[in-house]
């Protein structure tokens, strides 16, 4: 069997465009992946064109080889970023491929369910309203109320909008907007109870001394992780930062980090509880597996980062699936209505959960005449979009 073409879509999604492609082979087999990133998502398409080039004649079935193969060449321009969306997604597409060619489902070739259903995580659950702490409560209790047990949130993200004042330029926050920050954190806790796990999201966008004063704010409130306090450029900054913070306050890092070798650092160095890889970014299902078991000989959980399309959910859910050390997955609450119409089965989400089916591969295929029925918006938005 060899590769006979590689189709690539940029199709709209909630937040951003996603990155859809289509495997074909001369047996008339196909697989289906998606390499989302952003922003620059023109750049991810043209990348998952690339990729998809240079794989032409290969047996579709040498997954492994294909991934280093590819892994090593584009190496040249750099070991993350577009490069590493392209061979993620086209490591899904070749894992679905070969599902299908074997009759099973992609988590049994990765070794097998612990699971069948994947608890979830909900975020983009508070795009109404003017982001008070009103506002929050209410629609957090709406989210608890559909059967989510765990709600992520940047409670700073936002605090810009009500006194007129751009994060971008030093990463502080005044002590007015600290003081809403808080706010808006007490009002969702309120809200929920305190059986209810809260994950508080920073974007990497508060300087060192704001990071540490909001964590010792925050602790109290129980928080189930905090997240990117520091970006991931440097492992030894995470690690300093991590010395500062209360030790009752999780830390989570991983959606900035590509490969088992960006992860290996941030492990060594002891600095987070849980990971969260992005399957779109880190390199694919494959390499999401072995950065789970690498993060797993050191007592870390993985919960992966995942505010993309219906096909980076299922592929993270089929690796959550197969792993000991698997702890939630992220799902986007408020989505585009063709989220689901895309695909060929619509994603299985009961009360927090992500039923996985026994249909082999991811278990669905791409519908071409839906995806270009909403093309991706190739307009630039201002960064104030992004910060959710």
């Amino acid at each position: 069997m060899k590769i006979t073409d590689v189709k690539v879509w940029l199709v709209e999604g909630v937040k951003y465009n996603w990155t859809l492609l289509k495997v074909y082979t001369d047996e008339g087999l196909t697989g289906v992946g998606e390499s989302t990133n952003w922003p620059g998502s023109p750049i991810i398409e043209a990348a998952t064109r690339h990729v998809g080039e240079r794989v032409i004649g290969m047996d579709p079935m040498r997954t492994d080889y294909i991934w280093t193969k590819l892994y090593r060449d584009l190496n040249w321009i750099g070991p993350y970023g577009a490069s590493l969306c392209a061979i993620s997604g086209l490591d899904m597409a070749l894992l679905d491929l070969k599902g299908k060619a074997l009759g099973t489902p992609v988590y049994n070739l990765l070794g097998g369910a612990y699971r069948d259903r994947i608890q979830l995580y909900a975020n983009y659950w508070f795009t109404g309203g003017r982001h008070s702490p009103e506002d929050y409560a209410e629609q957090a209790k709406a989210v608890v109320e559909k059967g989510f047990t765990g709600l992520k949130f940047d409670p700073f993200a936002h605090v810009n909008y009500f006194y007129g004042e751009d994060l971008h330029d030093n990463l502080a926050l005044s002590p007015d907007q600290q003081d809403l920050a808080f706010d808006i954190t007490q009002a969702v806790r309120d809200s929920v109870g305190p059986g209810i796990a809260i994950m508080i999201e920073t974007h990497a966008m508060l300087n060192g001394e704001v990071a540490v004063k909001m964590a010792n704010r925050l602790a109290p409130l129980g928080v189930t992780w905090y997240e990117e306090p520091a970006g991931p450029e440097s492992a030894d900054t995470l690690a300093a930062l991590r010395k500062r913070l209360p030790a009752n306050v999780p830390i989570c890092v991983g959606e900035r980090h590509y490969t088992r070798h960006g992860f290996r650092p941030v492990l060594e160095k002891h600095i987070c509880d849980v990971i969260m890889p992005d399957i779109t970014r880190c390199g694919g299902p494959s390499e999401m597996k072995r950065i789970a078991t690498m993060a797993e000989a050191y007592n870390v959980l993985v919960a992966p980062h995942n505010p993309n399309g219906p096909l980076s959910t299922l592929a993270s859910a089929h690796v959550c699936a197969s792993i000991p050390n698997f702890f939630r997955c992220e799902f986007m609450v408020n989505d585009v209505p063709w989220r689901d119409t895309v695909i060929s089965h619509p994603l299985d989400v009961r009360s927090g959960y992500l039923h996985l089916s026994n249909r082999s591969g991811l278990g669905v295929d791409l519908i071409e005449e839906e995806m270009e029925k909403h093309p991706g918006i190739r307009e630039i938005h201002s960064h104030k979009h992004f910060y959710v």
